[in-house]
């Protein structure tokens, strides 16, 4: 149903609420996420549980507008509270990145066509997972999944890898091909021909589910089709800000936990600086110096989030010059965050461990983590390509690119076609 949307009715945007008591809500969640975090690690349990208690409290739902019973959270919003959870335990937001990305499409779709339906969904905790990417001998460009039809109903069929959050999802949002036409098919995922595997093999970020999703003649509602280039514009920029967040929260996660093993250490060495290993002053400056490296990275993160919360009011603005620039600066600023806090994390995660010695690397305490998943995390959209991005933008002014594509690389003759 095509609706005009009337702007001036701030409860249908998420605009913005108060942030303490939105995070109060969910702070005690992520110290009980936060006490099973190396446990979790150890075994390689997936959060099932946690990731439930956290939508069955809303989460799932915070930038869902006022209106529909949601938070009506901004996009900065979001990512500091991510940051927060991600200090708890970084697969988390990670594994609930595709249902974010989701929730924010429906949000700018409903400038035009309502999402009452969805917005319901979100509110009473379904969540979505991604299904995206495709390997083996899928060329640049191309996606091998396709909607068809098998005689009254549409059919998914197709292979997705990385489908980070899936096994824990309702939904599948699904890139694929209907009638030669890029698109969005959103399947249910507890139905027969739906199954996906936990077979993610990183060394990082074990439990965010990211596995194999095999889709065998899935049905989807053709209602629940819409083409690719619809979606809303600042998505790789929505999908980077997650990525931020995450690393911020590893950091501040990593100094928190270090400080706590540093306050309860009775061992000292000779050749210290004090009489107790908390009061020695290059222990306290190295977890001061980690301490407030994850202080500048939430900051990046929630700076960079404030240019797509712009894209994200601009959609309703009805002003599309406006609108161009907003998605433009979301782009080059998370890319400019994704440089900073890549190089960031990942020495904070490491130099912070300088404040245990030898015990810092105990399996018991699972400190590595941090840095193996800072490490991963940091591995997506290689960071590389977007400093020659952001790079080319700061020389010749060169727009950032809104989409791209993985897979085989084409032959020249191919490409030239």
């Amino acid at each position: 149903m095509t609706r005009h949307h009337d702007p001036a009715r701030h409860d249908e945007l998420s605009l913005g609420t108060d942030y303490e008591t939105l995070a109060a809500r969910f702070r005690p969640l992520f110290a009980q996420i936060t006490d099973g975090a190396v446990d979790r690690e150890n075994d390689r349990r997936l959060p099932r549980e946690e990731i439930r208690l956290l939508t069955d409290a809303g989460f799932g739902a915070v930038r869902v507008p006022r209106a529909y019973g949601g938070s009506g959270a901004s996009l900065p919003q979001l990512i500091e509270l991510l940051t927060e959870l991600a200090a708890a335990d970084s697969n988390i937001p990670q594994a609930l990145r595709g249902h974010f990305a989701y929730v924010e499409d429906r949000l700018n779709q409903h400038a035009t066509v309502d999402q009452s339906a969805w917005f319901t969904r979100f509110v009473s905790g379904e969540i979505a997972g991604n299904a995206w990417t495709e390997i083996g001998e899928v060329k640049v460009g191309d996606v091998n999944t396709k909607v068809t039809r098998r005689g009254d109903d549409l059919v998914v069929n197709g292979t997705k890898f990385y489908s980070t959050g899936s096994i824990f999802a309702d939904w599948l949002d699904v890139y694929a091909e209907h009638d030669g036409v890029p698109v969005i098919a959103i399947v249910r995922a507890d139905q027969p021909g739906v199954t996906v595997h936990d077979d993610w093999d990183g060394f990082g970020q074990r439990t965010t589910g990211s596995g194999t999703t095999i889709l065998e003649d899935a049905r989807v509602d053709p209602d629940d089709i819409t083409v690719f280039a619809d979606r809303f514009r600042y998505q790789t920029a929505f999908y980077q800000l997650v990525h931020l967040a995450t690393q911020a929260g590893l950091v501040a996660g990593a100094a928190r936990e270090v400080a706590a093993h540093a306050r309860a250490r009775t061992r000292v060495f000779s050749h210290g600086s004090a009489g107790t290993w908390a009061e020695d002053p290059l222990v306290q400056q190295t977890v001061g110096v980690a301490t407030a490296q994850g202080f500048a990275a939430r900051a990046v993160a929630v700076r960079a989030a404030e240019s797509a919360q712009d894209a994200y009011v601009a959609r309703f603005a009805g002003d599309p010059e406006a609108e161009e620039r907003a998605n433009q600066r979301a782009e080059i600023e998370s890319a400019q965050g994704q440089i900073v806090l890549t190089s960031l994390s990942l020495e904070a995660t490491s130099t912070v461990l300088n404040a245990l010695g030898a015990s810092a690397v105990s399996e018991t305490k699972r400190l590595d983590r941090f840095w193996r998943n800072a490490r991963a995390v940091s591995s997506h959209n290689p960071v590389i390509f977007k400093q020659r991005i952001v790079g080319d933008w700061a020389i010749n002014g060169t727009p950032a690119p809104y989409v791209w594509a993985i897979g085989q690389q084409r032959t020249t003759a191919a490409a030239a076609r």
